[in-house]
Formats: structure tokens, sequence, C-alpha cells
């Protein structure tokens, strides 16, 4: 996860995670999958709702990656688990991202 961070960094963008799980979770999920980015809580699941990120039984999530420009813009939207070389891309290249993930 590391060289993928780098990758971030030098695009300028800051990456977090959001899942239902509650916050004292996410510590211990955290430190075992070594991730050096913050986890967001969301167990009422109303930001995968907002981002179109929950599956169609309502509840479960739908892993999904959005990058948010500083204006509030979708700069990249993807469902799964894209190669960071394509996210940052988008941002190179200014792309709107399309709707891939809605």
């Amino acid at each position: 996860m590391g060289d993928e961070i780098v990758k971030f960094e030098k695009a300028g963008v800051q990456p977090f995670g959001v899942n239902p799980a509650g916050v004292a979770d996410h510590a211990g999920y955290a430190k075992n999958m070594g991730f050096n980015f913050p986890l967001l809580s969301d167990p009422d699941r109303a930001i995968a709702a907002a981002y179109h990120a929950l599956k169609e039984d309502g509840t479960s999530i739908q892993r999904s990656v959005y990058v948010v420009r500083s204006d509030g813009t979708i700069a990249f939207a993807q469902r799964g688990a894209p190669p960071v070389d394509e996210i940052v891309a988008a941002l190179d290249a200014g792309a709107p991202g399309g709707s891939r993930a809605g």
C-alpha cells in the first residue's frame, strides 16, 4: 500500500476509506490490513447511499472509488478496486471520470 500512497500524495490526493464498522473496530482492521490512511465510520450507511455504493439489498456495500475535487466535483468514479495509476491519470487528464460507479 505504501507505493500507492506515494502516487496519491504526488497527485495531491488524500485517500481515505469509508466502512460501516464502528470506530473502535477500524483501528484493528486498519492495523491488520496495513492501511496508512484514515477510515471513516458509516454505520447508518448514509455515505454509502449518497455515493450509490449500496448493493441492491440496501445494506451490503459495493467497494467503490470516488475522487472528489476540492470544488466538490467528482473527478473519478468506479466500482471495484481500480489501479491507482488509473485514478491518478483521471486527475492528470482533468477528466470527469464518467459515471461508472453510479
